[in-house]
């Protein structure tokens, strides 16, 4: 299975406040962050994160979360992952690390980009565009007003902290 996420921000206690997030501290919210992904990802699944996977931790606490994740990990590189440039950081534990990314999924494109875009590859062709960025709030609700259908915040803050399989994307694009 395919799944997709965005904005987890481990290590990051402004984003309990932030985001509303329902955590008492950053123990709290990553174990729960962490649990929810795993009943989800299997170790033989993909998972694409969208971006902000990690803010103010440093490497090694990247590097020890990264390896209590399941699955085949992919990065879009976020505003927020400084982490990825840390000596300690060991970009093995993701497949790679990009931009920006073009996939397809029963003949279907997917852009995989961690801001939301307007119009994208293929746009006019039936594609999907996956994003983060916004957590919610009113500000997702005023943009995502004005994105198409085919635009998903795959964001864990818009998915009940869990990540979101491909299956379900598709569903709500239909």
């Amino acid at each position: 299975m395919i799944y997709f996420t965005a904005d987890t921000h481990f290590c990051h206690i402004n984003a309990i406040e932030f985001c509303n997030r329902p955590f008492q501290n950053i123990g709290q919210m990553n174990e729960t962050l962490i649990e929810n992904w795993n009943s989800r990802v299997a170790s033989g699944d993909e998972i694409y994160i969208l971006g902000d996977f990690l803010f103010r931790g440093t490497g090694t606490e990247a590097n020890e979360i990264v390896k209590r994740l399941n699955g085949r990990k992919y990065l879009i590189r976020g505003n927020h992952d400084k982490f990825i440039d840390n000596k300690d950081f060991d970009k093995s534990g993701f497949v790679w690390i990009k931009d920006y990314h073009v996939m397809y999924y029963e003949k279907r494109k997917f852009v995989l980009f961690h801001y939301p875009i307007l119009e994208w590859d293929g746009y006019y062709r039936n594609s999907i565009h996956l994003y983060g960025h916004l957590h919610g709030g009113e500000a997702w609700r005023k943009i995502s007003g004005a994105l198409s259908e085919r635009a998903i915040n795959v964001g864990t803050d818009v998915h009940n902290y869990y990540p979101v399989s491909i299956e379900e994307i598709l569903k709500k694009v239909k």
